[in-house]
């Protein structure tokens, strides 16, 4: 596996595609310490131990933790916000040095695979586009292998917005900075596994393949429109086939 010490572009190489992957649900399964870690980085700042947690799928980190301190009554201040997500970072970074991560979880069939392929492929480049804040997407997929493959830099995060229709132009702006790649909508692709991303690649012009693997079933999300939709990543041939489609 390639280090994760940054991501290079071989010399003449012209990228033509870009992937853009949600996290939870999507490339891992990170059990429980995710929604403790939100429990705890609340108690922490707010010094009250939450007696419900929102429905989390789909929403960014910021917009989580608004909904719990709505749900505390508490205004949605914005230094307050940032000081609870710098806490959820301690939080996991702390659960992820006790082996929390690694031992809760795991990453989803064929997700290794098919990062490896895309890698491989000089012609496509590989990020995130998830809820997480930057530092806990990196904590999560590194905890299972992952972040070799992936170019963190041309990503785009919930520390970025807490609206996710706001980050497909955030991560193409980032892949050009890197990378002196413009993308255009057409060439990029949102993986993930509710209908939030849907919505997130919908509002940047993208396409969207989503994957049962998170909290609904296929049924649900076949429903939806997306582009293409798998039960998981396991069937690495198909769905780099759909991936790389007109390249």
């Amino acid at each position: 596996m390639p280090q994760s010490a940054g991501w290079r572009i071989p010399f003449g190489v012209t990228l033509r595609r870009l992937v853009l992957f949600d996290v939870d649900g999507t490339l891992v399964r990170a059990g429980e310490v995710g929604p403790s870690s939100f429990d705890r980085a609340v108690e922490v700042i707010l010094g009250v131990t939450p007696a419900e947690r929102p429905h989390m799928a789909g929403k960014t980190d910021g917009q989580i933790v608004r909904e719990y301190l709505e749900a505390l009554g508490v205004a949605r201040d914005q230094k307050l916000v940032s000081a609870v997500l710098e806490a959820l970072g301690v939080a996991l970074a702390e659960a992820d040095a006790r082996g929390e991560i690694r031992s809760g979880g795991f990453a989803l069939p064929g997700v290794a695979d098919l990062l490896e392929r895309l890698f491989d492929d000089d012609r496509v480049l590989s990020s995130l586009l998830t809820g997480n804040v930057a530092p806990n997407a990196r904590l999560k997929t590194a905890a299972f292998g992952l972040d070799g493959w992936l170019d963190f830099d041309a990503g785009a995060y919930g520390s970025d917005h807490h609206d996710r229709d706001r980050l497909v132009p955030i991560a193409l702006e980032r892949s050009r900075d890197a990378h002196g790649v413009a993308f255009e909508p057409k060439d990029v692709w949102v993986v993930g596994d509710t209908p939030r991303d849907l919505a997130c690649a919908r509002a940047g012009g993208t396409h969207c393949l989503l994957v049962a693997t998170g909290g609904y079933s296929y049924v649900e999300l076949a429903d939806l429109g997306a582009d293409a939709v798998f039960d998981d990543l396991s069937d690495v041939d198909a769905v780099q086939d759909v991936l790389l489609e007109g390249l």
